[in-house]
């Protein structure tokens, strides 16, 4: 009797497990994923301004309002963890007067180009014959992630002339993995102020580069397996950023298109280095040990908040 209880309870204890992880091991289908990163777009910057394109992908996909950047505030250190899935006391770069020959602090692991490996680099290890590749408006963003992983490696002054080469990057090449900077926003709030009206109005801009991304998307015919991710590096008060205030060290993160469910506010605590890991798991990629990031699942369909989630006590 003992020996039919347990034959009989093991594969009950099986399909439960597999009914609460419905979507398996990894979300399916998604054949290509799209990062796009605003420098210094805040919250309040998608809240205020005027965004029908991120207002409708937030509407139809999933978004976290409260992301935390890593400190400080800045931009190197922040697009680092983002691409390296872990903090600056891991990957060494501390400030934006870091470069790869000259810095204080040295990754604490290291790939052939000295730098702590990044997902660019593992998309190309998991996917040898991937096509790869970045165009930021930001110069320093080419620095962060290793070179002889990507196929296309493109920087321009502007954030037009930067909109224009990756969607037409996106339409002739079809890219597995493509990752674009702009860079507009951060001027704006350096400029005139976070939460002003030219402040604002650099986040409409933005909300217009991004329909004419998500329409190179829809012209290479690839919607219907492509996944959308909208970041930040920091948000901004006053006439900067850096220091440590939800203002500057909180950004909001979207996740638009396949696989992703629809109309859902994430409630896991998410970190800017976690965008790395979730970039990951949607391609079925194992993450380096060295990585410290999670997966954002329960952005995915089929999958549940962390069973052991603690938002604290109001």
């Amino acid at each position: 009797m003992k020996i039919f209880i347990s034959l009989f309870v093991f594969p009950l204890f099986i399909c439960a497990g597999y009914k609460n992880d419905a979507a398996g091991p990894y979300p399916p289908g998604i054949e290509h994923i799209i990062v796009i990163g605003v420098d210094g777009l805040s919250p309040d910057g998608i809240k205020k301004a005027k965004t029908p394109v991120m207002d409708s992908m937030i509407r139809n996909g999933a978004v976290k309002w409260n992301v935390r950047t890593v400190l400080t505030t800045a931009s190197s250190q922040n697009w680092a963890s983002m691409i390296m899935g872990t903090g600056p006391e891991a990957h060494g770069v501390i400030d934006n007067d870091w470069e790869r020959d000259k810095h204080s602090l040295p990754p604490i692991v290291a790939g052939e180009e000295g730098i702590f490996p990044t997902i660019f680099g593992r998309i190309r290890e998991a996917k040898p014959n991937a096509e790869i590749g970045t165009v930021y408006n930001w110069k320093g963003f080419g620095r962060l992630f290793e070179k002889k992983a990507v196929n296309y490696d493109e920087t321009f002054s502007t954030e037009d002339s930067t909109a224009t080469d990756f969607t037409k990057y996106i339409r002739e090449k079809k890219p597995a993995f493509g990752f674009v900077h702009f860079d507009h926003v951060d001027h704006a709030g350096h400029h005139d102020g976070h939460g002003t009206p030219v402040y604002y109005a650099a986040v409409a801009k933005t909300d217009s580069l991004v329909g004419e991304v998500l329409k190179s998307i829809k012209d290479a015919g690839i919607d219907k397996t492509t996944l959308v991710i909208i970041t930040a590096d920091h948000g901004g008060k006053g006439k900067g950023h850096g220091g440590a205030t939800p203002e500057e060290g909180e950004i909001a993160m979207i996740l638009f298109g396949k696989d992703i469910k629809k109309g859902y506010e994430i409630q896991q605590q998410v970190y800017t280095y976690d965008l790395a890991a979730t970039i990951a798991f949607a391609f079925h990629i194992t993450p380096p040990y060295a990585w410290t990031g999670r997966p954002i699942k329960p952005a995915f369909e089929g999958y549940s908040e962390p069973a052991n989630l603690w938002k604290g006590k109001k």
